[in-house]
């Protein structure tokens, strides 16, 4: 393990560390770095015979946090508010049959969820239906359907427009399946695109990224087996496709993400490392232009694992990579073409060679901190950075809001009065400390604090992560 510079150990003395923190390399019997183990459901306490993707959902109500994971038979919603003993609330069962894949997405306090199951369509479900379950774990019912396609690979929400893209389905060339979900009940068909092969994952945004040209309109990236898929999908009648990326040694465009910038997109071959001996490659492509993507530079890891699903949190790049588990690898200096990774959590201890086991998917957006790594063989892991080990019993107490935030921060609490609020850098040290007349909301500027991540200490108890963009 790695050591800590003295003012960052002074950092997390002033904090109980996690459940179990990683010391000598391991933590639970589960190699890593710089990475805590707070808990585990196995897939007999799911009732499953195998894992696939993991989202989750914070309650805008009281901040609570729950892990979505897929299932062979369903997916499975979990209590992770207490980290440390996460309760398993039940299973909405599959629509049709089971089915290695299956894939979940949030908008709106509803959870869209989609299969390689023939028939499946898209289920949708009331997620603030978690907050009284009464008998867990219980059997869920979904509250609306969708089934303007059958089979489905993976399902993208553009959260800012209300738009589902399902994509890998049977229709559109099995290019993106618009549907309009800004009123999640009713589900509406809105067209699709069949311009350009078929799409196996992408993510979708509202663009204000360094390309004036295409400035507020709404982009989608697209994961396209051999390419990378740009395309104009603001216009849902009339989609125009922008340009495709190409990279050498290709074997299976799989998934990527963006940079926060919008200027780097950076994605995974699944299979180009057992096909040409690789160690774990990622490739980032330049996409400034959005006319003209190129290959930035190629990043190979420390193993021989498989890449899977990559998301992106500030300067991290939060990897799930199979055998190897889950790898956080530092993008700060990417325009340089430099990545390096910095800490990792095992979640397949035998071996790291390149095959179909271990870690499949990873969420890392809580502003708790926690992180879900959903495994095929082992369930649902919840993990949390090491600096970032801190005793956040009260998490439902306080909801934060937005997170990322800009410029102001509010603080709300449905019970215990706000008194005072500490944030610290994460080198540990304190950035901001004020004190109120213990309210149940304050606003608080935070115009002045530099982009990046804090902690946030509330009445010297409770611990937030924040993100300032």
């Amino acid at each position: 393990m790695k050591k800590i510079l003295p003012v960052l150990a002074l950092f997390i003395s002033a904090f109980s560390l996690a459940q179990t923190p990683c010391v000598n390399g391991v933590a639970g019997g589960y190699p890593c770095d710089g990475i805590d183990f707070l808990s585990r459901l196995s897939l007999n306490d799911l009732g499953a015979s195998s894992g696939n993707d993991s989202w989750g959902w914070t309650d805008p109500q009281d901040g609570k946090e729950y892990a979505i994971m897929g299932l062979s038979n369903g997916a499975a919603f979990v209590d992770i508010s207490d980290p440390v003993n996460p309760v398993y609330l039940g299973k909405l069962p599959t629509h049709t049959d089971s089915s290695t894949w299956r894939d979940i997405k949030v908008y709106n306090n509803y959870a869209f969820v989609v299969s390689e199951a023939s028939g499946h369509g898209m289920q949708v479900f009331d997620l603030t239906r978690l907050r009284s379950v009464a008998n867990p774990p219980a059997t869920f019912s979904e509250d609306a359907y969708y089934g303007g396609f059958g089979h489905c690979h993976n399902i993208v929400i553009n959260e800012e427009t209300g738009y589902a893209y399902a994509v890998g389905t049977s229709s559109f060339g099995g290019g993106p399946h618009f549907v309009n979900i800004q009123d999640p009940l009713n589900p509406v068909a809105a067209g699709g695109f069949s311009g350009d092969n078929y799409c196996h994952d992408a993510q979708v945004v509202m663009y204000d990224g360094p390309d004036a040209d295409y400035a507020g309109r709404e982009i989608l990236f697209g994961s396209n087996e051999d390419r990378v898929s740009i395309v104009d999908v603001t216009d849902k009648a009339n989609p125009q496709g922008i340009s495709n990326g190409f990279y050498g040694s290709v074997e299976y465009t799989h998934q990527g993400w963006l940079t926060e910038d919008k200027r780097y997109f950076i994605i995974g071959d699944e299979l180009d490392e057992s096909s040409f001996g690789f160690n774990t490659r990622t490739i980032i492509f330049d996409v400034s232009d959005l006319d003209n993507p190129f290959v930035h530079f190629e990043y190979e890891g420390d193993t021989e694992a498989i890449d899977h699903n990559g998301y992106v949190v500030g300067n991290d790049f939060y990897l799930s990579s199979y055998r190897a588990g889950l790898r956080i690898i530092d993008i700060s200096d990417i325009e340089n073409g430099n990545m390096s990774e910095t800490k990792y959590f095992d979640t397949y201890p035998n071996n790291d060679s390149a095959n179909f086991d271990g870690a499949w998917s990873v969420y890392p957006y809580f502003a708790s901190g926690n992180i879900v790594i959903s495994d095929i063989d082992r369930g649902l892991f919840i993990v949390r950075d090491h600096l970032l080990g801190l005793n956040d019993n009260s998490v439902s107490n306080f909801a934060i809001a937005p997170n990322p935030a800009k410029n102001f921060v509010t603080i709300s609490s449905k019970a215990e009065p706000i008194s005072q609020v500490e944030i610290f850098n994460v080198l540990g040290q304190k950035v901001m400390d004020q004190n109120f007349e213990a309210s149940l909301s304050e606003n608080i500027n935070i115009s002045n604090l530099q982009a990046g991540m804090y902690v946030m200490k509330i009445n010297a108890a409770t611990t937030k992560r924040l993100l300032i963009d």
